[in-house]
């Protein structure tokens, strides 16, 4: 196994790891370090699904079943990039393009009726959503602006759009019925098992068996009611209309896989509603599945006359949508995951309320958010803003992060204990003694789900929240609400967990809204705090905060400490991949930020000196930190504009910057005596690379394919500098 393992993934990130990684490998063997790969993409993880299906040349080894054991060794060092998470618009485009690249795939079956059929979807729906995560974070999250980039942000703030008082843009969310509302939870005292059974008037129906508990597990179960979400949807579209705001749903159907995608689809047939009532059964025969969203239903009934008369004169009726992109008539409607909320929220905050309309102008927006779980979060950012006024980037201070994440805690959606009901009736939690651990009554079209959270995570979880407070010595908020029933269990660990290690003065329990009213009033002072939160949360509060105070989360420092004494260490967010890839092909321009990488990269490097004693390994992961700053400090990050420099250009920057440091230091001579040569040759020769590189951009280029893409057709597009390569290859 090498020393690093570095994650292959998918569209941005992946394309500029085709152009970073040579870098990375060149360098890093000087010290005698390895870099290995791993391919955790969503192509490769569907063919490692159906090895059946394949030649021998064409089977994949799983590799995301690797990382899932090797993060549970001390030995585990990895590099973890943004991958997709799944919708299944993504799931079906993966494999249809891999079937026409001659991959004997099954198709996704989307109403799968043979036992054959069943199992299929089953293998399919695996690969749906935040299916990677789960597996390779077996540690808690740790998530922060590195302090040169905080610096860099605060001494080049960027654009914040204007708040007023008097702005029309709100978030909606459900008084009642949805899954805050119904959540229960509780504590198992020893360890169990538990089967989910919903019992109707046509006897008993075990929807799941065998989900084990260790003991001390919080285990939840909550449901949203249809009918509830259905009047609330209907209610918002007629209250957005007499606003004159656009509306737009904001929801996380790659990570949500299962709940998700369900509400979006209901938003789908709320808005459409007049016609779904007169044509549904002839678009149900044409296919339409409202889960797919707006896109897929066009495309499905774009030959009937008729039907696309009435969606005409429907939307004319309808308020206004928000748009993913108003020059090619994408709605916020159109598929499931081009609006993902911990992006498209803190964007449209950072841009002072405003979404973009059809009508290619910015509007004021209503942002409906059905479950009101995490919806305050929103709420109060925006009752902020409006009441004081934009965010001041320059002198803000920032908001940490403590995420509950190991061994699977609070996956919510993305497990397979989600289910739509069918039947009236009641649903019950039912451990192997015959307690009743849970149990409500639902109706047809509801939503039920359960997830827990183990002992051990909850504790590490703690812990580390205590060492960063201690590290810091700021402000640190637990986000919880009392008045919560999964919360309720998780201060009940929290509080004699402070309380014996003499701390818990150090720190605040407040819930979701007053915290984030208190965390914004503490950076707006210039003041820095810790947000310890739960899964959903950190998720979230990871794009708003650095949307807010850096403009992106991709440069965000991500260390997840693994449990059992191993080290991940992601590299930011990917929710802007899709539309990078669009420009790379159109213009030849990637405008990929690798900060990100460079962040994660150095302390990969730092944490294998410490575990593995390799000294050489700290000498070049302090010379990453100073080729970090002077990539900030020059402004050497990528532009957004063709012709002018890209995520290339970065990355040979990166490169001179890494070389000079370890050619300028005196701790490892062997090192300095190696880069002095290579970086001699960079600086020399910085007038024809950037030249090289400068002349490839402006025509379109072909990867061969999107979700596979050409290896050589990719190297050779984020390669062009032979220059370059010839210097990094020697």
């Amino acid at each position: 196994m090498s020393d690093i393992i570095y994650t292959k993934v998918d569209e941005a990130p992946e394309l500029a790891s085709a152009s970073f990684l040579p870098i990375i490998q060149s360098f890093a063997a000087a010290a005698g370090v390895s870099v290995g790969t791993k391919d955790i993409s969503l192509a490769g993880r569907i063919l490692a699904a159906f090895p059946d299906h394949l030649t021998a040349e064409q089977r994949q080894s799983d590799d995301l079943a690797e990382l899932g054991r090797l993060v549970k060794t001390p030995e585990a060092n990895v590099i973890k990039l943004p991958n997709i998470s799944a919708s299944v618009p993504q799931l079906v485009g993966a494999i249809r393009e891999l079937q026409a690249k001659g991959y004997a795939l099954p198709d996704y079956p989307e109403a799968p009726a043979t036992d054959a059929e069943k199992a299929i979807r089953a293998t399919y729906d695996g690969l749906k959503g935040s299916a990677v995560n789960p597996v390779l974070r077996e540690g808690n999250s740790d998530r922060r602006a590195a302090k040169a980039v905080k610096s860099f942000a605060q001494n080049n703030p960027h654009r914040m759009g204007e708040w007023t008082a008097d702005s029309k843009t709100r978030v909606s969310s459900m008084s009642g019925g949805d899954f805050f509302s119904n959540e229960v939870s509780t504590t198992l005292a020893k360890e169990a098992t538990a089967k989910i059974v919903l019992s109707t008037a046509d006897g008993d129906t075990v929807l799941k068996e065998g989900v084990s508990y260790p003991a001390g597990t919080v285990v939840d179960a909550t449901f949203m009611s249809g009918a509830a979400l259905e009047a609330f949807l209907a209610a918002q579209i007629e209250q957005t209309k007499a606003d004159g705001t656009l509306f737009s749903l904001h929801m996380k159907a790659t990570m949500m896989k299962v709940s998700d995608p369900i509400i979006f689809g209901r938003a789908v047939k709320a808005f459409l509603a007049p016609v779904f009532e007169k044509h549904g059964d002839t678009m149900a025969d044409l296919g339409v599945n409202p889960n797919s969203g707006l896109g897929d239903l066009l495309a499905r009934v774009k030959d009937n006359a008729n039907i696309m008369a009435d969606i005409d004169a429907c939307m004319a009726a309808r308020p206004p949508m928000y748009m993913v992109d108003s020059d090619k008539g994408i709605t916020n409607l159109h598929v499931s995951s081009d609006v993902i909320i911990d992006a498209s929220m803190p964007a449209l905050i950072r841009a002072g309320g405003k979404g973009w309309g059809p009508d290619g102008k910015e509007a004021d927006a209503n942002c409906v958010i059905p479950d009101n779980s995490y919806a305050p979060v929103y709420d109060e950012t925006i009752n902020f803003f409006k009441q004081n006024g934009k965010l001041n980037p320059a002198t803000a201070g920032t908001v940490q992060n403590i995420g509950l994440m190991a061994q699977k805690a609070e996956e919510y959606g993305s497990h397979p204990t989600t289910f739509e009901i069918a039947q009236a009736g009641t649903i019950k939690m039912i451990l192997d003694d015959g307690t009743v651990l849970h149990s409500h009554e639902v109706a047809p079209g509801d939503i039920w789900r359960s997830a827990s959270a183990r002992k051990a995570p909850i504790e590490d979880w703690v812990n580390l929240a205590i060492d960063r407070q201690r590290a810091e010595g700021c402000r640190a908020i637990f986000w919880l609400d009392a008045n919560r029933a999964h919360d309720a269990e998780l201060i009940a660990y929290v509080k004699p967990i402070l309380e014996a290690k003499g701390v818990a003065d150090k720190f605040e329990i407040m819930a979701p809204r007053e915290a984030t009213r208190a965390s914004l009033e503490t950076i707006t002072k210039g003041e820095n705090t810790i947000a310890i939160t739960g899964n959903v949360l950190r998720d979230y509060l990871t794009d708003l905060f650095p949307i807010l105070e850096l403009a992106t989360s991709a440069k965000m420092l991500s260390i997840v400490k693994l449990m059992q004494g191993g080290g991940l260490f992601e590299t930011g967010a990917g929710g802007s991949a899709p539309k990078h890839v669009q420009q790379l092909n159109e213009e030849n321009h990637l405008r990929w930020d690798s900060l990100g990488e460079f962040c994660a990269l150095g302390e990969s490097l730092t944490f294998l000196a410490d575990t593995k004693g390799n000294a050489s390994a700290r000498v070049l992961g302090q010379a990453v930190d100073t080729a970090t700053q002077g990539i900030l400090d020059h402004g050497r990050s990528p532009s957004r504009k063709v012709g002018e420099p890209d995520n290339r250009d970065s990355h040979y920057w990166f490169a001179r910057y890494w070389a000079e440091a370890l050619a300028a230091q005196s701790d490892d001579a062997g090192l300095a005596a190696h880069f002095a040569p290579v970086a001699e040759a960079l600086a020399a020769n910085e007038d024809k690379i950037l030249s090289e590189l400068a002349a490839v951009q402006g025509p379109s280029v072909d990867l061969g394919g999107y979700y596979r893409t050409d290896a050589a057709k990719t190297a050779a597009v984020m390669r062009p500098s032979a220059t370059l390569n010839a210097i990094i290859e020697g």
